[in-house]
């Protein structure tokens, strides 16, 4: 309690020492929320940590699809590094999870093919942050309804989802139901080689049915991916020069010599006009006989 000096005849001092009290009171508070949020922070991974992407997708006529289905901005959980790479997917929890009898590969559902094109390599340091991924998914019955799932792992870590389609059709082992998903990555994905891991799922449970990945092709291996905010173009530097011009010696006699000719010029004029006019010639005629 900090004392005080004034009188104690008007109550100055008491209401000093529940001002003080207050005062403290209203330390202590404020201090504990200061911790609460700071231990909050730490807790919360770092906004600029974050995984930030933005996909097209194209469910009709593949990359012959002028206008995208649907497009949609995703914000995720940090990258993992480390882990397993089995684990982490929704078709390893489905795996996990069933019995050993329904744990045989479902051969009702497959992939034809999967093909990958990089785009988008800025500062032209061989690593992009656009991924046009096209896959062709078939299966035993003439008409399935289905959605995919699409993963990305850094330098062999676990499989971490960047995309997730709506339900689209796929009709028996027909090639004219590829679909596309093109992603631009904006944030959260260091410099480094990828894989990609697609899962398809069954609409009508929402079970696993088939996957395709770097184990299958190497189109989906040792992708050299950055986002947005690490894929910056370096600008060079242009050199200005500057040309002060003058001062020079050269520069000096130029200008006397045309002084001297202008100077010259004047003086040929004067001299000219000055110049008494020449007496007309007189013609015969006006010649005494």
């Amino acid at each position: 309690m900090v004392p005080s000096t004034m009188d104690k005849k008007d109550g100055t001092m008491e209401t000093t020492t529940r001002f003080s009290r207050w005062t403290r009171f209203a330390v202590i508070i404020a201090l504990a929320g200061i911790s609460g949020l700071a231990v909050a922070a730490a807790d919360a991974p770092a906004v600029e940590d974050m995984r930030v992407s933005e996909s097209a997708f194209f469910a009709d006529d593949g990359r012959e699809q002028i206008a995208p289905n649907k497009v949609s901005t995703n914000t995720l959980e940090p990258l993992l590094k480390n882990g397993k790479r089995s684990d982490g997917t929704r078709g390893s929890e489905q795996r996990k999870s069933s019995s050993t009898e329904s744990r045989t590969p479902n051969t009702d559902f497959w992939f034809y093919t999967v093909d990958v094109e990089l785009f988008a390599d800025e500062d032209r340091d061989g690593y992009y942050h656009g991924i046009d991924l096209l896959f062709d998914a078939d299966t035993y019955f003439a008409h399935a309804e289905v959605f995919a799932v699409v993963y990305l792992s850094l330098d062999g870590g676990p499989w971490i989802e960047y995309a997730e389609t709506e339900t689209f059709s796929i009709f028996g082992a027909s090639s004219d139901d590829e679909y596309v998903i093109v992603t631009e990555l904006l944030a959260g994905y260091p410099t480094g080689s990828y894989d990609i891991l697609v899962e398809l799922f069954d609409t009508w449970d929402g079970s696993f049915v088939a996957d395709f990945g770097p184990e299958n092709t190497s189109e989906l291996a040792f992708l050299p991916l950055e986002d947005s905010q690490l894929d910056t173009p370096v600008i060079a530097s242009t050199p200005i020069v500057v040309n002060h011009g003058g001062g020079g010696a050269a520069d000096w006699l130029s200008v006397m010599v045309l002084g001297l000719f202008a100077v010259g010029t004047v003086a040929v004029r004067r001299r000219y006009r000055l110049q008494p006019a020449a007496a007309p010639a007189l013609s015969h005629r006006g010649r005494s006989a």
